[in-house]
């Protein structure tokens, strides 16, 4: 699309303008502004940037009284601290902001009772919609008692099935971490990880076994080492990885503490990294990966496209098209000093 500063005959911007520009008809704007209809992803996303290039700002008041909409979305969240739901919301806000869709944050802090009062309060304002995530990638029961507000989750998905989720695709980023690391060279490859009764500690520690089995390799150390996602885990695990297995040539954490914590303790007992062990973590968490030294490769788990998949779902359920099931956002990797 033409970069455009404005509408073509100036002042305010039409609806006609942003149709014009987006190469649809005025009724098929209209319907991807209002979440109405059905319509490809990338028509609606069109719009949407034809809406941002012309600053096109509707009538929300007289929208509301035709539509009967709010033109807020409820954001709920169990991530006091925003560590994962942060970019989350601002993956949702570039999505639904272009389309002048207001989003309202609670912090449920992981209580249930202050997850119904915000609840009540979204409903009494009548959000279009919710899009629920938290900082853990277990399944989480669906709210209750919303019906029929469309409701997305995301990061953390709901525990049924017919619900919409988007999570990261924990598998894509196993394998991205580990094809990294055997094509460095590294066949003696230890896993050290966080609680065993977090889903992303077992998840990245299977997919991680079965990815070495695949290549007829093994963990150096024959097992996982589940601990606490923290720099000291990484370092008493790191000492005893060494002690089990001294021919370990690599290190794939489970989370970026971890892994900065192993390569502290590899650096204090004078080993090279990555000359001698190569150190791969997972999150891509600016403030342990860039202080790391050296400077950590690690897995991105592409938290804002997982916000912006998830707003783009509740659009079109709240257009009266949801399609229900789980949607994996795939990793990627980012490769620095430590490998």
């Amino acid at each position: 699309m033409t970069a455009v500063s404005g509408p073509p005959h100036g002042g305010r911007a039409k609806l006609a303008d942003v149709a014009k520009l987006a190469g649809v008809s005025v009724g098929t704007a209209s319907k991807a502004l209002n979440g109405n209809g059905r319509m490809r992803p990338e028509t609606r996303q069109r719009v949407l940037a034809a809406v941002e290039a012309l600053d096109f700002r509707p009538n929300q008041h007289a929208q509301s009284l035709h539509t009967g909409r709010s033109w807020t979305v409820g954001l709920m969240t169990t991530d006091g601290i925003g560590r994962f739901s942060t970019p989350v919301l601002l993956g949702a806000e570039d999505a639904l902001g272009a389309g002048k869709i207001s989003v309202l944050l609670c912090d449920t802090r992981g209580d249930a009772i202050r997850e119904q009062h915000h609840l009540r309060n979204l409903m009494d304002r009548r959000v279009d919609g919710i899009i629920v995530t938290g900082r853990r990638t277990d399944p989480r029961p669906p709210l209750t008692g919303i019906e029929p507000i469309p409701t997305v989750y995301a990061l953390s998905p709901s525990t049924d099935p017919n619900d919409m989720s988007v999570v990261s695709d924990d598998r894509s980023g196993a394998q991205l971490a580990v094809e990294h690391l055997l094509a460095t060279g590294r066949t003696r490859i230890a896993h050290v990880t966080g609680p065993a009764h977090h889903a992303a500690a077992r998840d990245r520690a299977q997919h991680t076994v079965e990815l070495l089995e695949h290549s007829s390799l093994a963990l150096s150390t024959g097992r996982i080492h589940y601990g606490e996602w923290s720099e000291a885990w990484g370092r008493r695990a790191a000492e005893a990885v060494l002690r089990a297995a001294p021919d370990t040539d690599a290190f794939f954490c489970g989370n970026d503490q971890i892994a900065r914590g192993v390569a502290d303790r590899l650096r204090e007992n004078g080993m090279d990294v990555p000359g001698r062990v190569a150190v791969v973590g997972y999150d891509n968490w600016d403030v342990m990966a860039l202080a790391c030294r050296p400077p950590l490769t690690t897995i991105d788990t592409n938290l804002a496209e997982i916000g912006r998949q998830a707003a783009l779902r509740l659009l079109d359920a709240i257009g009266g098209n949801p399609e229900p099931g789980v949607r994996t956002v795939p990793c990627r990797l980012v490769v620095r000093e430590s490998s």
